[in-house]
């Protein structure tokens, strides 16, 4: 019997969705991430006020990886990623019309970012612990290896190489 192919969790409809769902998420994700750190830079040019966005994106998940955990193993993990999606786009509609009317403050961008963590952390392990659901156990490993690549953050500033 060979190995499955690293993309045969692919051709699985559930995980199929379920990946590019992720997928869509993440790159989201990112771009909030991305978008956030630079409003704060207008909003308030403080590097103490950019750092507290990075900190509001993460805190969340440092708290709540644990407790989200535990929730994903005793609840649907089906009703916990929608909620935590349908969280995360509400969290994010929102920042979109305070920044759209001009009315975003810098504390406001804050809340909103923790609150869009809070969401990213307790998707993540459900996110996770549904994997083995969606794909037959020979395909597990090709189909973790699937979920990890979209969840790859770019590395931190100081972890690039600096320029010779």
């Amino acid at each position: 019997m060979t190995a499955p192919s690293a993309w045969s969790p692919l051709r699985r409809p559930l995980f199929r969705a379920l990946w590019i769902a992720d997928v869509a998420s993440n790159i989201g994700t990112w771009m909030h991430d991305a978008a956030a750190a630079w409003l704060m830079t207008l909003l308030a040019p403080s590097p103490l006020m950019v750092s507290l966005v990075q900190a509001a994106t993460t805190l969340p998940l440092f708290l709540l990886a644990l407790p989200a955990g535990a929730l994903a193993d005793v609840l649907d993990r089906r009703r916990i990623l929608l909620v935590a999606q349908v969280w995360m786009f509400l969290a994010i509609a929102l920042l979109g019309v305070l920044t759209i009317t001009g009315i975003v403050q810098p504390w406001m961008l804050l809340v909103i970012t923790l609150a869009i963590g809070a969401g990213s952390a307790i998707d993540l392990p459900a996110w996770q612990a549904i994997i083995p659901e969606t794909v037959p156990r020979e395909e597990l490993p090709a189909s973790v290896g699937l979920g990890t690549v979209c969840d790859q953050q770019s590395p931190a500033p100081s972890d690039r190489p600096s320029p010779a």
